[in-house]
């Protein structure tokens, strides 16, 4: 719609230029005003549209001269050549920019190819869990980040992990792929979650040890892994300094599953910082509860004055507004529903990458 409407800006050039021309004195030109008709038009128009914007420039340039009695070499043919000297060079504008933008889109199409190969979608139900996932990047040609999500059947039940990797470009897209490689490797092999946590993390720190020295020693990944037995009953819970998630119940009302104790991301707690132990916290996951993990792109995000998004006071009143609508809305929603939330707060685009992943167990 806004896209349309400002399709109309050359013509209302060429109206403005006409009414100033008509309303002030013989010796008043508007001919500098219509000759931005046509490079206002570069941007906006397709070809023939600047072509005509250009001919309609030139003939009301004319109309007017002639009417003004003004007609001559000096403020006739030499403001109709000018006008097509700026209607060319709109042409040329138009044409520059068709093609960045063709470049553009070919880049984000390979970014997306790329994306669906490092950060595949996991599948949308597992048993009775129902999964959605959604990765918002903070810019729109930077479809890759360092933000990851994963979720795996496993021998022993549902593992999922979401991440954070420190920093951003290819050294960031390489740590996720180590921690997704690895994750993948050792949640059909390890017994328990401690045992899992530490391949990850010696994963992460080989990978870092390729890359140089500097991300050995600096470079991390703040990480909640979780596990679901095959009953569903209760979700395992390891928090390597990720924001915590919610738990939903089926009436919508939302709680943090705080970690009992602190510990740092996966990089920083082996060699480091001295060796860390992964305390394992178990939370009790009742029919039709969702459990909603998310990165701090969601958690950081501030509104003008400063405020961060609160998704723990945020969520109950969106969840309880669709259901006086009577709709029940599914975990892909509930994720679309935070997104737009968030972006409402921020008033715009995102200030850093958002990987939300919802898990919800059916209902009774």
């Amino acid at each position: 719609m806004v896209q349309n409407k400002a399709q109309w800006i050359p013509a209302g050039v060429i109206v403005l230029a006409v009414v100033i021309d008509l309303v002030t004195p013989t010796k008043v030109t508007s001919a500098p005003l219509i000759m931005a008709a046509p490079v206002a038009a570069a941007p906006l128009l397709s070809l023939p549209g600047i072509i005509w914007v250009g001919l309609a420039s030139m003939a009301v340039h004319a109309g007017l001269a002639w009417v003004d009695g003004t007609f001559g070499w000096h403020r006739g043919l030499a403001n109709q050549f000018t006008l097509l000297a700026v209607t060319l060079l709109a042409i040329f504008i138009n044409r520059t920019l068709k093609s960045q933008d063709v470049r553009t889109r070919r880049a984000q199409r390979v970014a997306a190819v790329a994306q669906r190969a490092v950060l595949p979608r996991p599948p949308a139900r597992l048993g009775d869990l129902h999964i959605a996932a959604r990765y918002v990047p903070a810019e729109d040609e930077a479809m890759i980040g360092g933000d990851l999500y994963v979720v795996q059947d496993t021998p022993y039940g549902t593992r999922v992990l979401v991440g954070d990797v420190r920093g951003k470009g290819l050294g960031a897209v390489s740590a996720v792929c180590a921690d997704l490689g690895a994750f993948r490797y050792a949640a059909d092999e390890a017994e328990d979650l401690p045992q899992l946590v530490r391949s990850l993390e010696q994963a992460l720190l080989r990978e870092g040890g390729r890359r140089g020295g500097l991300e050995q020693e600096e470079g991390f990944t703040t990480a909640l892994i979780a596990e679901f037995p095959a009953n569903l009953s209760a979700v395992r819970i390891v928090n390597r300094g990720h924001p915590p998630p919610l738990l939903l119940d089926a009436q919508g009302s939302a709680t943090v599953l705080e970690p009992t104790q602190e510990v740092p991301p996966l990089g920083m707690g082996m060699g480091v910082l001295g060796s860390w132990a992964a305390p394992v916290d178990t939370f009790p996951f009742p029919p039709g509860a969702t459990l909603l993990c998310y990165t701090d792109g969601i958690t950081e995000s501030r509104d003008a004055e400063g405020t961060f998004y609160d998704a723990e006071a945020r969520l109950p009143v969106l969840l309880r507004h669709r259901a006086r609508s009577g709709e029940h809305p599914t975990p892909a929603q509930v994720l679309d529903m935070l997104i737009r939330d968030v972006r409402r707060h921020t008033g715009g685009r995102p200030q850093d990458d958002q990987a939300l992943l919802a898990l919800r167990r059916s209902a009774l």
